[in-house]
């Protein structure tokens, strides 16, 4: 139950309606016995500068930054981590912008990366991916070549076209979900190649999100509830 003394924590993005996130951090809050409460805030392009104000204004802890605010929203934050953020942390009067979505490939070795995608996701994910990194995007360099790279990261929303063949030795990162829990065609693609490593958009969202929860509440997180609320461990 949400009462006067819930501490709340947003997602901020347009569409918001489809994402696991509020499922998988109020899952999260729970297991910490947290009086605290995830809501998901669909905002324009137009109005974020409103809304971020409103966050302050209304007493938020934080908030989730998702598509296709990213980049958009660094230039409200008083200080930021960068180019593009994902977590917003409201502290004494200051809105404080950090990118977990660094967690996601976080701790993976490759030499060569084909990153697809060049929007906020795919610009959160480049300063923590590993060696040489080529981007592919439809405004630019398409379509994606992943030959001669071992770390493929699709950081665009495709999810019912695979975009490039994986092959054994590669690892696969793709941050596109279904909410079903289907997985995505490059998901599918890459366990039937038997590729070394795969990261599919849930766990990738259980990764970023274990680290903004961190962030706002400043305690480990319940990585286990967090996945179980997601399917993940079932």
């Amino acid at each position: 139950m949400i009462g006067g003394g819930t501490q709340l924590v947003g997602l901020i993005g347009q569409p918001v309606s489809g994402s696991l996130s509020p499922r998988m951090q109020n899952a999260a809050f729970a297991a910490r016995a947290l009086d605290w409460a995830y809501v998901p805030l669909e905002v324009r392009p137009e109005r974020l500068g409103e809304a971020v104000t409103g966050l302050a204004a209304l007493g938020f802890v934080g908030a989730n930054v998702t598509v296709p605010h990213k980049e958009a929203v660094v230039v409200f934050c008083d200080e930021a981590e960068g180019d593009s953020v994902n977590t917003l942390v409201l502290r004494d009067g200051r809105v404080l912008g950090f990118n977990t979505d660094r967690e996601i490939v976080a701790g993976i070795e490759a030499e060569r990366v084909c990153l697809i995608g060049s929007g906020g996701a795919a610009k959160a994910l480049l300063p923590a991916l590993p060696g040489e990194v080529r981007v592919f995007s439809r405004s630019g360099e398409w379509p994606p070549d992943a030959s001669g790279c071992d770390l493929v990261v699709n950081a665009t929303p495709v999810r019912d076209e695979a975009l490039v063949e994986p092959r054994p030795e590669q690892a696969v990162v793709d941050l596109a979900y279904h909410a079903d829990g289907r997985s995505t065609a490059l998901v599918e693609a890459a366990r039937e190649a038997g590729c070394r490593l795969v990261i599919d958009g849930l766990e990738a969202l259980v990764r970023q999100g274990a680290a903004s929860f961190e962030r706002w509440t400043g305690i480990e997180p319940p990585v286990a509830a967090m996945r179980t609320a997601l399917g993940l461990d079932q």
